[in-house]
Order: structure tokens, then sequence, then C-alpha cells
């Protein structure tokens, strides 16, 4: 399967604005891309001010997605501000061709800049099989958390939607490759780029990482990343080298 990575800078409480410039990267893939992934929050940038910027699961970007996905014939996810019920989310959402939706709240909340103040945390993992293959989304600082991310044989591919500091991209780069190697799993990581309203900076280094901890590809520029996955050499390299036989058993509370 081929993966398009979208790497931009994101326009500060802009939906409209973001939505079209992803749209004018979106027409410009390669016509094989069969999964779309986008950054953490990327019709606004890292808010902590969702009153001002929340969309409901039927609101434009919603829409959009659905539209982008049935046009193109991708799937297509990424992280936006949700509301439902008065409570605010940091919502993962994924839509198939079909319009087909799943969706994954945040576990892991950034505490450090106020995100558990302003949103409500999710609890429960989400697994999209999708074309043969099994994709387990999670949200920038889920990362730092192992086992919420441990692969119970029950998907092929981590994947991480940011918007993570380059203060600290040393450890999204470590952290990224730790969780391939120690799932046995591809890892797909899409960040953004820019300089936000808070005057946080972001340096991109999306990435694809093998199975084996090895890198697909990494770029810190703007643009469209590539990846291709193969399910079957995974299985192959798991059969040789089975360590998940051995491993813990853990109980998230």
């Amino acid at each position: 399967m081929k993966i398009a990575l979208l790497q931009s800078d994101l326009m500060w409480h802009n939906p409209a604005a973001n939505r079209s410039n992803f749209a004018k990267m979106i027409d410009q893939m390669a016509e094989d891309v069969e999964l779309v992934l986008l950054p953490e929050m990327f019709t606004t940038g890292f808010t902590m001010n969702p009153k001002d910027v929340a969309e409901t699961m039927h609101g434009d970007t919603i829409n959009w997605m659905t539209t982008i996905a049935a046009e193109k014939n991708i799937a297509i996810g990424g992280s936006m501000v949700i509301v439902e019920n008065d409570k605010y989310y940091n919502r993962f959402v994924w839509i198939n061709p079909d319009g087909g939706l799943h969706k994954y709240d945040k576990r892991h909340l950034f505490n450090l800049a106020g995100e558990g103040d302003a949103y409500l945390c999710g609890n429960e993992k989400s697994i999209v099989s999708y074309k043969g293959l099994r994709f387990c989304l999670n949200i920038c600082y889920d990362l730092r958390f192992p086992a919420w991310s441990r692969n119970k044989e029950d998907f092929d591919c981590l994947i991480y939607v940011a918007s993570w500091p380059s203060t600290r991209i040393l450890h999204w780069q470590t952290l990224l490759r730790a969780r391939a190697i120690e799932n046995q799993c591809y890892v797909l990581a899409v960040n953004r780029l820019g300089v936000d309203e808070n005057n946080f900076q972001y340096n991109g280094h999306s990435t694809a990482i093998s199975y084996d901890g090895s890198t697909l590809i990494e770029s810190a520029d703007p643009g469209i990343l590539y990846a291709q996955i193969d399910k079957s050499a995974m299985n192959q390299y798991k059969e040789k080298l089975p360590f998940f036989r051995d491993a813990d058993q853990i109980e998230i509370k």
C-alpha cells in the first residue's frame, strides 16, 4: 500500500485556509496513493481554545474529508477539534472512500500545555482495517506511553499525527523508532511545520519506519512524503524473529 504524509505549516484558527492548502497538496499527489495522513489539529493548529474553532461530526471539515475520500478514492485521516455534548475532543478522524468513518479521541493529553483542562481524554483504542492492513490510531503525546501502543498481534501499523515541537525532535525520532522495533510493525508519523500563535516552532521530520526499525523516508521540508508498506514482508520477518511470543502482558487502567 502506498501512503502519503502531508507535511505543511498550519494557519492559526483558519480551517477554511488549511483545508484549501491540503486540498491543493492532495491534487498534486501520485495517482496510486491509497491513504493520506494529515497532522494533529490540521485545521487550526494546536490550540487550547477549542470553543473558538470546534466543529461537529457533521461540520465542514468532516464533509470536506468525505468528499475528498470519495473523489480521490482514498482513505484520509488526521486530528481536529470536535465538540460533542458540550465537551471538546482532540479527535483523530479516518474516512474511507465509501464514507465509512472511524474515530479516536486522544488518550494522553499534553497537560504541560493545559490540554487536559481544555479537552476530554479518550479511553478506547481504535484499530482500523483497510485493504488488508490494520492501523492503530494515535495522536502526538501518545507516543511517550508505550503500553498504550503495545501490539497484541492486532495491528500492522502504528499511526501518529502530531504537533511535535522542534525543541524535542530527537525524542520524536527516537521514540518512533522504538515503537516500530518493539512492536515489529510499521510506523507512520506526520508532524507539522512552522511557528504557531504561541511561538512554538515545528520542524516536521515526518517519517515512515519499517518493522525492523529502518527509516523508509524522513524529511524536514514542506511537501508530500510517500511510503510503501508490505504486510507479507513484515509477517515473514516476524516469523523469523518472533520476539512477541516472549512479551509481558500489560493491563491498561
